[in-house]
């Protein structure tokens, strides 16, 4: 499928994350199979553009194209001077956060509560489309609730407005990450428009991808939480849709090593003792199928340094792939 100039290859798509889709990461699961990863969202309030933790989340240098950045607000103007400082810091698309759940963005009408105003959606995807020089897409879900499933509403304002793409997480903004998402509101959505639709929402394994992309006939699809942990299952799920054949999970030698330059590159980017804090959540999913992982996450959440975060971590799978119990010493 295309945004605008960029042809993106294979239709595999990183979904955006808060505290989760850093570069790093972004960067890992390119690697590994993505044919876009998108940031997690910046704010669209120019306060926050210069503090050290925006200038970390605004760091593209290196990235391969297309960037695509994510910004979250519900004021036009703010939102178009947002989309054009990102595109001034590297961004080649303009992603529009109109799917987040969380309370504390939709309590400000950002986020997924924006689809409940569509003369508002209407406004801020122009204002958006017009400031940036990059194309824009859109990211929402299939409605509020149950009883205000609007989403091929949104979705024709979007494409009306300029939009080059639309991501549809199949839920509404009250079931957050609860029950399971729906399809047939992705289909409905896809076979009105005439830009590519991005189906999103418990999408899992290759097999799930698979059916995901028959069942609504949707141009990509784009992975969540399911990667989080496991960054080669984009790279399975490509494979799968292109030839079938569905590859194994990757042996715990080469887990470890994707972990550890993983944590590598997390101490680099943030520096040591945020990147060591960081790094606890991803630990944690790295390890979440293995019986041995909350003595693990004990442990190693306690590691001050990098150097003993490392340590603990070689010394952990080490131990699983010559077959014995981790020794868990208490962390330094």
């Amino acid at each position: 499928m295309r945004i605008g100039p960029y042809t993106i290859a294979p239709n595999v798509m990183l979904a955006p994350m808060a505290g989760v889709t850093d570069k790093p990461f972004r960067l890992l699961c390119k690697r590994m199979g993505a044919g876009l990863a998108v940031s997690e969202m910046t704010i669209s309030d120019p306060r926050f553009w210069n503090t050290t933790k925006s200038r970390t989340r605004m760091d593209h240098a290196g990235e391969p194209d297309p960037v695509s950045v994510q910004i979250a607000g519900t004021d036009p103007a703010a939102l178009a001077d947002a989309a054009r400082f990102n595109v001034d810091h590297g961004a080649q698309i303009i992603d529009i956060n109109m799917g987040c759940p969380a309370k504390k963005v939709c309590n400000v009408l950002a986020g997924s509560a924006l689809m409940r105003d569509p003369q508002l959606v209407a406004r801020i995807v122009s204002a958006v489309v017009a400031a940036a020089s990059v194309p824009v897409t859109l990211k929402i879900r299939t409605g509020w609730d149950a009883e205000h499933i609007n989403a091929l509403q949104i979705a024709r304002i979007a494409e009306d407005a300029g939009i080059q793409a639309l991501a549809i997480h199949g839920r509404t903004r009250d079931q957050h990450y609860a029950g399971s998402a729906e399809y047939a509101t992705i289909a409905q959505v896809k076979a009105a428009l005439r830009i590519p639709v991005i189906a999103n929402g418990d999408i899992d394994s290759p097999q799930k991808a698979a059916f995901v992309l028959q069942h609504t006939a949707a141009d990509a699809v784009m992975v969540g939480r399911a990667a989080q942990g496991r960054p080669w299952l984009l790279g399975q799920i490509a494979h799968y849709l292109k030839t079938g054949e569905a590859l194994p999970d990757p042996a715990l030698p080469r887990v470890r090593d994707t972990l550890i330059a993983h944590l590598h590159a997390l101490h680099a980017h943030y520096g040591e003792e945020m990147g060591v804090r960081i790094a606890r959540k991803h630990l944690g999913w790295y390890a979440k199928d293995r019986p041995e992982n909350a003595a693990f996450r004990a442990v190693v959440n306690r590691a001050q340094t990098a150097d003993a975060q490392l340590q603990l971590t070689c010394d952990y799978f080490d131990a699983l792939i010559a077959g014995v119990s981790p020794e868990l010493p208490v962390a330094a």
